[in-house]
């Protein structure tokens, strides 16, 4: 075990909060802050796929997530008036790795504030900047305070300040789409699983959650662009407008602009995942397009490894070594996969449909194959 006293851990998402529940599951001492003044649980719902919730189980809150999602057995892709192009058995392709689950970010966080309950934390805070010397990371904060800390774990997300602080590599790259988030109170007839309809350079997915609420997502492709609040519901459904299957329904049930969480798609390329004893986990060191659904998944598989390796080794350096030995060549795979998927998805209908009837099944069986195996 390496000889650690004092942990930091910046970033209160999944990343940060799953790495405080493994490093307190570890008997390590560690400490969180986060910039937000409340939790931030932004971007509506998510679908974790079945090795997200096997690394969940082993944080020990995977119950309390099944029991406040909804378990997608099926995952199938439409044409824009809800024709199936592919469908994939979700329940077979996994096998005994586990359910997938569709639930809201905010039950999610929910779930992992409980398992990391014991881990002191600071809301308000932001990392400002971070020197290392003699061995330690001393680190300065929003606040004016300062502190002393044998390992710095930046959990900070894609737009990380301790990456800029201390790798200082380029900015997130734009991934050619626009998207917006939602939650609906209600199921649209026919949604039981997980569906995506594919129209001409845009596409319009579906997920089932708990308690009978309906997690969606629309994303039109092409340059930037920005999208006001005011108006932006009566935009959305014009977007959408000639899309068939459970969208009418589905845009029908939304209220008001405030529910639409609107961005863009961006991912990361970062050279080196630590420097020194500054270490990058989630999306921080990785982000990739959600087109597989596996953002938060490796996330959480990375504080399981991490913990682990910070356990198992003799030293930091070789325990962070041994970090991104292990998690490089499985987060290699999950961006570049994300990256054709979200190529693929804006293709015109007339070059990608023919392909999903005919190889999309398979497609999904490549692609998350590699991932049935433990992190």
């Amino acid at each position: 075990m390496t000889d650690i006293k004092r942990i930091l851990i910046t970033g209160g998402g999944i990343a940060g909060l799953s790495l405080a529940t493994a490093l307190h599951r570890q008997g390590f001492a560690a400490e969180l802050v986060e910039r937000s003044k409340g939790w931030p649980a932004i971007g509506a719902g998510i679908n974790l796929a079945a090795n997200g919730v096997r690394a969940l189980r082993a944080l020990g809150v995977g119950e309390a997530v099944e029991q406040a999602g909804a378990v997608i057995r099926r995952w199938g892709f439409f044409d824009q008036q809800g024709e199936m192009l592919c469908d994939t058995d979700l329940e077979e392709l996994w096998g005994e790795v586990g359910p997938c689950i569709g639930i809201e970010r905010v039950k999610l966080h929910q779930a992992l504030l409980a398992g990391a309950a014991e881990v002191p934390f600071r809301l308000g805070v932001a990392v400002v900047s971070v020197a290392q010397a003699d061995g330690k990371v001393l680190v300065g904060f929003s606040d004016g305070s300062s502190g002393d800390y044998d390992l710095v774990v930046g959990a900070d997300g894609i737009h990380s300040t301790v990456s800029a602080v201390t790798m200082r590599e380029g900015s997130p790259i734009y991934a050619g789409h626009m998207v917006w988030r939602s939650i609906s109170p209600t199921r649209p007839q026919g949604v039981t699983n997980m569906k995506v309809l594919m129209g001409d350079d845009r596409y319009f997915g579906v997920v089932p959650m708990g308690d009978g609420r309906t997690y969606g997502f629309g994303a039109v492709g092409g340059p930037r662009i920005d999208d006001p609040l005011p108006g932006r519901l009566e935009r959305f459904r014009g977007r959408f407008e000639e899309f068939g299957g459970p969208v009418p329904e589905y845009l029908a049930s939304l209220e008001c602009d405030e529910q639409l969480h609107f961005g863009a798609i961006e991912w990361v390329d970062r050279l080196s995942w630590h420097s020194g004893r500054v270490v990058l986990i989630g999306d921080a060191a990785h982000a990739g397009p959600p087109h597989m659904g596996e953002g938060g998944c490796m996330a959480i598989e990375d504080a399981l490894v991490l913990a682990e390796a910070l356990r198992s080794e003799k030293s930091i350096e070789e325990a962070l070594d041994a970090y991104v030995a292990r998690r490089r060549p499985r987060t290699d795979w999950v961006q570049q996969q994300s990256r054709a998927a979200a190529q693929a998805w804006i293709l015109s209908p007339a070059v990608r449909n023919g392909a999903m009837r005919e190889r999309g099944d398979q497609i999904m069986h490549d692609r998350f194959g590699p991932l049935k195996s433990l992190p």
